[in-house]
């Protein structure tokens, strides 16, 4: 499993992730803001609210969250280095 050990969050609602592998890369998550529950995100504040989850992924208090597969996998990088 793809577990992240580190998410901070950028300007334009891009995040900064790390998994325990070392990869590292910046992924955008205007894409997957829309109406419901990750309309949160739109707020700067609440965005920056990011944390890391129990199961290796990512979520915001309201319980929006990614997995790390899909993050570590799918989500394509805005900006990739090496570990």
């Amino acid at each position: 499993m793809d577990k992240v050990v580190s998410v901070k969050p950028l300007e334009n609602r891009l995040l900064e992730i790390v998994f325990a592998d070392g990869f590292r890369k910046v992924i955008d998550i205007c894409p997957f803001i829309g109406r419901g529950i990750s309309s949160a995100l739109n707020d700067d504040s609440y965005f920056r609210q990011v944390a890391l989850e129990d199961g290796g992924g990512i979520a915001w208090p309201n319980g929006y969250d990614f997995c790390p597969s899909f993050l570590h996998d799918d989500v394509p990088a805005v900006n990739v280095h090496a570990a």
